[in-house]
């Protein structure tokens, strides 16, 4: 059995890309950008907010300075609207209270940044107690940097080999290697299971229910 549970929160806790996407598309028509579908969206997300305007802004564009700029706009925007169209994917509000009924530890690692982080998983899951809710913080390197997953095992107090890390993309697979820790991929997040494989995770699973027993 697993001691601790360690989710990460776009695309694998929470459908995020409505609000993501309507916000950039926001900050970028502000700004005088050409605007993208929500679908696109799914292959800009996952490696921190910045990196996703990056990715946003055009060819010629993908400065620094129109990043941080673009930041300025969405932050405000996505503060309001962080949960218009954001929902829990189904069955994982049940599989966080079955978890933490069985005594098992919950965590957050997210490359969104903590705010943002703080308030959704407090909105969308105030009933489960998180032993940590980490976003991406100042000073603290991005997944699949490992330094989020160590900073849980410490406040958790449990060996890497009672650790489960669950999400739905290669940046989440490649942080459960850098970490040391046994990574499940779900489909049913913003990337497709070819990119789960390509990191060979343990485990692969198609419904939130899966999860259960591989913890337990």
């Amino acid at each position: 059995m697993k001691k601790l549970a360690i989710f990460d929160l776009d695309g694998t806790l929470l459908n995020t890309i409505a609000d993501l996407a309507h916000s950039t598309n926001y900050a970028l028509n502000k700004l005088g950008y050409p605007t993208h579908d929500v679908e696109k969206y799914h292959f800009m997300v996952g490696n921190g907010i910045n990196k996703l305007f990056e990715r946003a802004l055009p060819e010629g564009e993908k400065t620094e300075e129109n990043v941080l700029r673009v930041r300025k706009e969405f932050v405000p925007y996505y503060d309001i609207h962080n949960a218009d169209n954001s929902r829990p994917y189904p069955g994982i509000s049940e599989l966080l209270s079955y978890l933490q009924s069985a005594g098992i530890q919950l965590a957050v690692a997210s490359n969104k940044y903590q705010a943002a982080t703080e308030k959704l998983v407090a909105h969308y899951f105030p009933e489960i107690r998180f032993t940590a809710v980490f976003g991406q913080r100042e000073g603290v390197n991005v997944k699949p940097d490992p330094t989020v997953v160590f900073d849980i095992l410490k406040l958790a107090n449990v060996e890497k080999e009672d650790v489960l890390y669950v999400g739905d993309s290669g940046v989440d697979m490649q942080t459960a290697v850098n970490a040391g820790v046994i990574a499940c991929g779900v489909t049913w997040g913003f990337r497709p299971q070819a990119e789960l494989e390509e990191f060979s995770p343990a485990y692969i699973v198609d419904i939130a229910e899966e999860i259960k027993g591989l913890i337990l």
